[in-house]
């Protein structure tokens, strides 16, 4: 399985084949799947490009995806998009339009609580345990690991040279992950190295302009179908290697 990542915390700044808003989002998606993608993360953004939990915000990229694509569609709860922790699990509770799935990182406060309130609303959650945080310990100890979606393994190292053994380190914390299924990626110079890894192990990946900017020869990506294609091709060839 590779999942489509299509904007992250990116802005404008990042480049005009960022999407952002609901229309762009859609679009984008739907190239994505046409390339290959099997499901779609997103960000909602307010217009002035900003991460929102709000549920107006999630209902209309929600609604605009899903107008154009048949796959599953998931969005984040990150803590910058809503930092204190008992607002941001209103915004959760007062979401109208339900996403598929949505990802917790398990290191931000509040984290088994947001989770929690995903799960009683049949929202699938994807436990995010990023390298370099405590959060595979809290997640080893959490009741409520048994019951997520998949755990979404984020290797935050952004060295091409290291980020593979930060992905190995980051799998052995993990451990057995509660006999969920694991998504490994990485981001920036460490996306392409971790997705091969991802799979040389038969893990499910994840490639888009959340992660990277860059195709795995450095030219600049002009789109997330083009990510999404070349990500196919490597994902793919490491998996027939013998």
């Amino acid at each position: 399985m590779v999942q489509v990542c299509l904007n992250g915390t990116r802005s404008a700044a990042d480049g005009v084949g960022v999407p952002l808003s609901p229309a762009e989002l859609a679009r984008s998606a739907a190239e994505a799947v046409a390339a290959g993608a099997t499901e779609v993360h997103v960000h909602p953004k307010t217009p002035c490009g900003h991460d929102s939990l709000s549920p107006r915000v999630l209902a209309a990229a929600l609604e605009a995806i899903r107008a154009r694509v048949a796959v599953p569609v998931g969005v984040t709860t990150g803590a910058w998009a809503e930092p204190e922790p008992a607002a941001r699990l209103g915004r959760v509770r007062a979401w109208s339009v339900l996403p598929d799935f949505a990802s917790v990182n398990w290191h931000e406060p509040g984290a088994e609580e947001v989770a929690a309130q995903l799960l009683a609303m049949g929202v699938g959650v994807e436990a995010g345990i990023w390298s370099g945080t405590d959060a595979a310990g809290r997640f080893a100890a959490s009741p409520l690991g048994p019951r997520v979606l998949r755990v979404l393994a984020e290797v935050t190292d952004p060295d091409p040279g290291t980020a593979e053994a930060t992905a190995h380190a980051l799998l052995a914390r993990l451990g057995p992950a509660h006999g969920r299924p694991v998504l490994l990626h990485g981001e920036e110079g460490g996306a392409w190295p971790v997705l091969r890894l991802a799979g040389r192990l038969g893990l499910a990946t994840r490639i888009g302009l959340e992660d990277t900017l860059f195709l795995p020869d450095g030219e600049p990506a002009a789109s997330n179908a083009r990510l999404v294609a070349e990500g196919l091709v490597q994902y793919g060839s490491v998996r027939r290697s013998p």
